[in-house]
């Protein structure tokens, strides 16, 4: 049993020092991408949307052959999907006061602590959590389409916000839960399960941030 928990301990601590490292990269890259001015040429040149397309497929990349793929090459895809999220997020300096970003970052960061430990500390399996989950993450998306292309609707944004922030709370608990479980499963490569994992709570984190930056950020004038 001991020997069992210090192997989870050691892929929990390996897990978040990657997520950690996507967090900072990303971070790095958002705030370079904005104060050089890189935004600029990226929008007008209408690279954004594909920038966009290309994080969608590394994402499915990922997801799809992420049981088939070496260590090594997962990792560089890990990498590569934070730096471009980076360049993408780099919008948010745009749009909201750098106080605000910094201190919601922070609310945010202790928010998903929170959840984590609620996660972790849960003894129950919460594997059947996962259909439900899906089917709302995919209502979730295909609203904010709809009301992005067709609806336009401030008010509604709003509720999908509200909606989808608490949808990845238990997005989030239900993630740090099934790590407990992954160890356990042969057909993945002992040596790449950190790196699914810091995925998965990498975009946690972040759809938890920007909702809570969407409806609580302090926009600039």
């Amino acid at each position: 049993m001991s020997e069992e928990i210090s192997v989870q301990n050691k892929i929990f601590g390996k897990t978040f020092f990657w997520m950690f490292l996507g967090l900072l990269g990303s971070g790095i890259l958002a705030w370079y991408t904005y104060s050089s001015g890189l935004f600029v040429n990226i929008i007008i040149g209408d690279y954004f949307n594909v920038l966009l397309i290309v994080e969608l497929l590394v994402v499915l990349v990922f997801s799809l052959l992420f049981k088939k793929l070496p260590p090594i090459v997962v990792g560089i895809l890990y990498f590569i999907y934070s730096m471009i999220n980076g360049v993408t997020l780099s919008v948010i300096f745009v749009v909201f006061e750098l106080s605000s970003i910094l201190y919601l970052f922070g609310v945010s960061a202790l928010l998903f602590a929170v959840l984590g430990l609620i996660g972790y500390k849960t003894n129950k399996d919460l594997t059947s959590w996962g259909p439900y989950l899906t089917v709302f993450l995919i209502a979730g998306v295909l609203l904010s389409i709809v009301n992005l292309f067709l609806l336009k609707n401030s008010t509604f944004e709003l509720v999908l916000d509200w909606f989808i922030l608490a949808l990845f709370f238990g997005i989030t608990i239900y993630d740090i839960n099934k790590m407990k479980l992954l160890q356990e499963e042969p057909e993945i490569d002992q040596e790449k399960i950190h790196i699914y994992c810091a995925m998965q709570l990498y975009l946690d984190f972040i759809n938890i941030f920007l909702r809570i930056l969407s409806i609580f950020g302090k926009r600039r004038n």
